[in-house]
Parts: structure tokens; C-alpha cells; sequence
């Protein structure tokens, strides 16, 4: 089943690795034991020989006229993906986009991700608890970060405080930040930036919707 394993995947591979993850874990909650690329790709909406390298790049090999062994699957794209061993997280930012991010349970249920702790700098937040975790200063964020041994760190605050939080993680030995703030991250080349702008998604849907509605207008005008 792992005879690729070790083969090079793209950045866009490793967006669609979660897509088809999600989907894996619906097919096995319905019973399904195996799946070839076809319907993969046709749910996450790529070319099933596209879908066929991504998992190639995992180490999955299907097998003739039966496909992939679903559980077997799962349990490779988790492997690649770092998910099957829980990643401790801390979070800078504890607003509305912060709390929020504390309360979902798929990022430990289905990701491994455990957001341990969570910081501020509102005084009027430090000190309380938000989904059982205790709201932490900032300033507290480096050290705790280097004693924990803490790699994750997530950035909800708003643009102008996104770099401070950032440099405060880098000094804390943290090597990846996924960053929500609409700020461009200054880090040193070994730390791994993601960038989630809430904008960025919004306008890529706004612009698909507009998109369909003109094609809409067209094809009902003729």
C-alpha cells in the first residue's frame, strides 16, 4: 500500500489531502470499505489522476478494479498529514475569532490539534476562562512556549498586534503560525506561515456567486 511513499506533493495537493480526508471519514461512517479515485476526485471537485498522485504522495497504491482500502487510506493521509499524533497549539488572541476558535472540536476530535493555551493582552480578558481554558497575558506567551516545547502557534488579534504576537511565538521556538490576521507575517526562513484571511475566502465566494449569477442572466436572457 506505501510503495510511493516519500513522493513530493504541491501546496494545492496538501489543501485537497484534508478535502478527501473528510470524505473518507463520511464513506467509513456509511460502511464503505474500499474507493477508487473517481468518486474522490469528483467530491473534491479535481482530476481523478490528480487525486491519484496526491495520494500516491502518501505512500497509497490502489489496487485493481477495487481501489483503495478506505481505513488503510485514513490511516496513511493522517500520517502524512501529522494528525494522527496530537500537536499541542497556543493561540494569541482571544476575541470573538479566538473564542471561536477555542470552542471547535474537530480541531482535536479530527485534525489532533490541541489548542493548550490561550494569550491576550486586554486586561478585561486575562485571567478567564474560555472553553476551560484560562486567558493568559501575552507577555507570558515566549517563555511558556520554549518550557512547553510548543511548534504551533494560531494568530486571531487584530493587524496591528499580528506581528507583535508573531515575533513573541518565533522567540518562544515556534516554527509554524497560522496566521488569521489580514497582516503579512516578518519571520525568519525556518518558521512555516499560513495565511487563513477571512477576506481573501469571502471574495473568492462573492466573486464565484457573482460569476454565476451573470452566467444566469445570459443563458435566461437568451
Amino acid at each position: 500500500m506505501n510503495a510511493n511513499k516519500g513522493k513530493t506533493i504541491s501546496d494545492k495537493g496538501l489543501r485537497r489531502l484534508p478535502k478527501i480526508l473528510s470524505y473518507l471519514q463520511e464513506l467509513q461512517q456509511y460502511g464503505e470499505n474500499t474507493v477508487t479515485c473517481t468518486p474522490i476526485a469528483e467530491n473534491i471537485g479535481c482530476d481523478p489522476t490528480q487525486a491519484r498522485k496526491d495520494l500516491a504522495a502518501c505512500g497509497a497504491v490502489g489496487r485493481p478494479r477495487t481501489g483503495y482500502d478506505i481505513t488503510e487510506l485514513i490511516a496513511l493521509i493522517e500520517t502524512f498529514l501529522g494528525w494522527n499524533n496530537m500537536s499541542e497549539a497556543f493561540l494569541a488572541g482571544a476575541g470573538n475569532l479566538g473564542s471561536a476558535l477555542l470552542g471547535f472540536r474537530n480541531f482535536r476530535e479530527q485534525q489532533g490539534l490541541d489548542i493548550v493555551c490561550a494569550f491576550d493582552n486586554d486586561p478585561a480578558k486575562i485571567g478567564t476562562e474560555i472553553y476551560g481554558r484560562e486567558i493568559l497575558p501575552i507577555s507570558k506567551l515566549s517563555n511558556l512556549a520554549r518550557r512547553m516545547h510548543v511548534l504551533i502557534g494560531i494568530i486571531a488579534v487584530p493587524a496591528e498586534s499580528a506581528q507583535g504576537a508573531a515575533d513573541a511565538m518565533v522567540a518562544g521556538g515556534i516554527r509554524a503560525i497560522w496566521n488569521f490576521s489580514p497582516k503579512t507575517l516578518e519571520v525568519p526562513e525556518n518558521t512555516f506561515v499560513e495565511h487563513a484571511d477571512l477576506s481573501v475566502s469571502l471574495g473568492a465566494l462573492t466573486a464565484k456567486l457573482n460569476l454565476a449569477l451573470k452566467k444566469e442572466e445570459v443563458e435566461h436572457g437568451r
